[in-house]
C-alpha cells in the first residue's frame, strides 16, 4: 500500500530530514515538495546529501496537489493560517510546527505572544509523542508532532511523574542543552559561527517555548491517585555541537528510592518501547546517555540517578533534534497512523565513532 506524500516547506534542516527519510521509506511515494524561495530547482540545492536519490525540484506552495499525507515543515506562525487548505489537500497532516501543539489558545498568548487564528482546531488536533498518545494517533486526521526539548523533557519525566512518587510540594526543574541546527537554517547573529562556536551559552533560562508542551502533557498524563503534577520549571542552553539535545531533570520525591525502584518504574513504562532506550551503565565512557551517538537515528536514550541524601532523582534523556525531535518522530507517527511497522524507514542505528 504505497501512499503519496509531500513536504510543505521542504528546504530547512528537518524538512530534509523527512524527505531524506521518506524517500527510503518502503511504503511512501514523495510527491511534492514545496519552497518559497526554492522553487523551481532542484531539492539537492537544499539538501546536497540526497545527490543521485531523487530528481524531485521545489514547488511553490500554491501548486500542492492532492495526497494521502502531508507534512508541514514551516516557521511557527505560519502553519496556523493554513490548515483549512492543508486538510483540503491531504488526508492526513503531520504538522511540525508547534501552531497546534497546545489546546488552550490562551497558552499562545501567553508563550508565543500571539493570537491563535483557528481556535476550531485547536484541542482537536493529537499531539504526535507516540510514548504517549498512541492510541490517539492511529485514528488521527491532524497530528502536532512536539517540539525537540519537549520531546527529550517530557520522556525524560514522564515514567517517575505518573507513578505518583513525585513530592507535588517541589518544582520539577528541568535544564536543556541543544546545538545549533535546532535555530534552524536561516542566518543570524548568535548561529553566526565565530559567535556560536566554543560556546556554553544560556539562551531561555526562563519563558522557553516548549516549557507549555512540557507542562500540558505532563499535567494531562501524570496525575495518579488524585496527586497533581508537580510545577515545571525548564530552561534552555546552546552548546558547541550541530545535532543533539540533552535534557537533564531533577525530581525530588516523597520517600527515598533505590535504584531498583527507578529501574523498575521506567521499565514498566519504555520496557516495550522500540525507540526509548534505558541507558545505565556501570563501565565505559557512554554510562549515561549521550546525543552524540544517537546521530541520524530516531533513538531516545533515557538514564537516571539516584540522589540518596536528598530524595532527588536526575533523570537525563538525549536525542537528535532532528529526528525523535522532529522528521523521525512525524514518520514514526506517520507510520503509527497508517498501520505500518512502528520503525518502517527508521531502522538507522546510529555511527560510532562520529
Amino acid at each position: 500500500m504505497t501512499l503519496t506524500a509531500s513536504i510543505v516547506g521542504g528546504s530547512g534542516y528537518a524538512g530534509g530530514e523527512l524527505l531524506r527519510l521518506l524517500l527510503g521509506h518502503p511504503e511512501v511515494e514523495v510527491q511534492q515538495v514545496t519552497s518559497r524561495s526554492l522553487a523551481g530547482k532542484f531539492v539537492t540545492t537544499a539538501h546536497p546529501n540526497m545527490r543521485s536519490h531523487t530528481r524531485l525540484k521545489f514547488i511553490a506552495p500554491d501548486e500542492l496537489e492532492p495526497c494521502n499525507v502531508l507534512f508541514v515543515c514551516v516557521p511557527h506562525g505560519a502553519s496556523a493560517g493554513q490548515a483549512r487548505r492543508h486538510v483540503e489537500v491531504a488526508d492526513v497532516v503531520i504538522d511540525l510546527s508547534a501552531d497546534f501543539r497546545l489546546n488552550n489558545p490562551d497558552d499562545y498568548e501567553t508563550w508565543y505572544g500571539w493570537e491563535h487564528p483557528d481556535h476550531e482546531h485547536l484541542g482537536t488536533v493529537v499531539y504526535g509523542l507516540p510514548e504517549l498518545h498512541r492510541e490517539e494517533i492511529k485514528n488521527a486526521d491532524y497530528i502536532a508532532s512536539p517540539g525537540c526539548m519537549s520531546t527529550a523533557s517530557i520522556l525524560a519525566l514522564y515514567p517517575l511523574m505518573q507513578s505518583g512518587l513525585a513530592d507535588t510540594e517541589m518544582p520539577v526543574v528541568v535544564e536543556a542543552k541543544t546545538g545549533s541546527s535546532g535555530s534552524g537554517g536561516s542566518f543570524n547573529a548568535s548561529t553566526h559561527h565565530p559567535e556560536r562556536a566554543g560556546v556554553i551559552r544560556p539562551f531561555k533560562s526562563t519563558g522557553h517555548r516548549h516549557s507549555a508542551e512540557i507542562i500540558q502533557e505532563l499535567k494531562v498524563k501524570t496525575p495518579v491517585n488524585g496527586y497533581p503534577a508537580p510545577k515545571i520549571s525548564f530552561s534552555a542552553t546552546g552548546v558547541e555541537a550541530v545535532r543533539g539535545i540533552l535534557a537533564t531533570g531533577h525530581i525530588f520525591t516523597q520517600d527515598a528510592l533505590t535504584d531498583r525502584d527507578v529501574w523498575g518504574i521506567y521499565r514498566t513504562v519504555y520496557g516495550e518501547e522500540p525507540f526509548v532506550r534505558i541507558v545505565k551503565e556501570r563501565t565505559g565512557i557512554f554510562r549515561a546517555p549521550e546525543p552524540k551517538i544517537l546521530s541520524g537515528t530516531n533513538f531516545c536514550d533515557v538514564g537516571f540517578e539516584v540522589d540518596e541524601h536528598a530524595n532527588r532523582v536526575v533523570v537525563t534523556a538525549a536525542i537528535d533534534n532532528l529526528m525523535k525531535g522532529a522528521a523521525g518522530q512525524a514518520v514514526q507517527s506517520f507510520n503509527i497512523r497508517h498501520g505500518f511497522e512502528e520503525t518502517a524507514g527508521l531502522d538507522f542505528i546510529g555511527l560510532h565513532p562520529v
